[in-house]
């Protein structure tokens, strides 16, 4: 077993030997399976980053959340624009209604998203973005606060003149003065901020809330008709622990169609969304670019793998002499095979790493330019360096057997 593992090292150095003396076939061996793990796994780190990020995203949304909305997040083969157009709004009734009614929600909500100007002072954001809330919003979105404090329960169903706004609208409105207690002006209309959000940077998902304005339903009604067909009002219903998405939406679906009067035949003139619809489109989108990764890179490392075949053919034919010299002094064809099969998987690994060092520097460097996070993850790590050795492998084993095969006399005359 030791004379085993002693040959095995020899075996390694002289490969490491190898590759030292001759370093431009060395460098021009690692371009082609450097290139092909850069492909590979760039492809593998961006994807599992995009998807990290929306993941977050849907988790602040809410993952066990319902939304009863006018128009479905998918369409069906049966798809006809006038079946949705026409259908009602979700109305303040409904949400006080579905609140009082369902016994699985532990959180009930109602928003809608409008537009308006916003001064203070001198400064001023012409179409400020606004979402109009009820109670129940902050447990549904999750989101933490920098300065100031929430709505009250009083506020958001007194509609009261106060607002949260976010750490951006924060910045351009009052600059780096805290404006928890100040006025500003929503279309003419004097407001109190009450509280600042923590800055959450870009969103996945529309707008983040650094970009926006929280303002009571019932203040906002005053600016805007919640009837209208203009607007996008939403209700939400959040699941309590335990309780599955499908038992909510069936007790929603029942609870809707009893508010509405719609007949046992007829269909439903609302939709039910949830963040598994989005969930199930990217995931095909990222099976799709994970495909496409691993077709550009196959053919890099394909390349790559017949340039390591015909380097470790050239290696073998100029080291004929010392081969049949080594097997004249003892050494067995399982010395000559692991020793040819070491530099080839050692020049893939050598090769496979440099492509990772190139992504985890990429990674560093965005990360630090953009809120996005490109993170090489240890799997992918892994991955990289298990395709390399394995490409070390299959592209040196039969340049390895042939070298284990010499006759050591004919070897020697060589």
């Amino acid at each position: 077993m030791w004379s085993s593992i002693r040959k095995f090292q020899e075996s390694i150095l002289f490969a490491i030997q190898a590759l030292v003396v001759n370093k431009l076939r060395t460098f021009l061996s690692l371009m082609g399976v450097t290139i092909g793990i850069f492909s590979i796994i760039s492809v593998f780190t961006l994807v599992d980053s995009l998807e990290n990020e929306i993941r977050n995203s849907i988790q602040e949304l809410g993952d066990n959340v319902v939304y009863i909305q006018k128009w479905p997040w998918e369409f069906g083969d049966e798809y006809r624009w006038w079946d949705y157009v026409n259908r009602p709004q979700p109305s303040l009734q409904e949400y006080l209604e579905v609140d009082e009614r369902s016994e699985l929600a532990s959180a009930v909500g109602y928003s809608v998203s409008f537009r308006n100007t916003v001064k203070h002072g001198e400064n001023s954001i012409e179409r400020q973005s606004f979402q109009a809330i009820t109670a129940g919003y902050d447990q549904v979105r999750s989101f933490s606060l920098q300065n100031g404090r929430y709505f009250s329960n009083q506020e958001l169903n007194n509609g009261r003149a106060v607002c949260v706004i976010g750490d951006y609208v924060a910045y351009v409105l009052f600059g780096n003065r805290n404006p928890v207690g100040k006025t500003i002006k929503i279309g003419g209309r004097k407001t109190i901020v009450v509280g600042v959000l923590e800055k959450e940077g870009e969103s996945m998902f529309g707008e983040s809330v650094d970009e926006i304005i929280l303002v009571p339903v019932n203040y906002a009604r005053v600016m805007i008709d919640l009837r209208s067909r203009y607007i996008s009002p939403q209700l939400f219903v959040k699941a309590k622990d335990g309780v599955s998405i499908a038992a909510l939406k069936d007790e929603l679906t029942v609870i809707m169609r009893s508010l509405r009067r719609l007949k046992p035949k007829s269909d439903s003139n609302f939709a039910l969304n949830e963040m598994s619809i989005l969930s199930r489109g990217f995931d095909e989108f990222f099976g799709f670019l994970n495909m496409v990764g691993l077709i550009i890179g196959g053919f890099s490392i394909l390349v790559g793998g017949f340039g390591i075949a015909n380097i470790m053919f050239v290696s073998v034919k100029e080291r004929t002499n010392i081969i049949g010299i080594q097997k004249a002094l003892g050494a067995k064809r399982f010395f000559i095979l692991t020793q040819f099969l070491a530099e080839a998987v050692m020049l893939c690994l050598i090769g496979g790493g440099v492509g990772l060092l190139l992504i985890f520097l990429i990674g560093l460097v965005s990360s630090s330019l953009m809120d996005f996070q490109l993170a090489l993850s240890a799997e992918n790590m892994v991955l990289g360096f298990g395709i390399s050795a394995t490409i070390g492998l299959i592209s040196g084993f039969v340049p390895a057997l042939s070298a284990s095969r010499l006759d050591p006399v004919e070897a020697m005359r060589k």
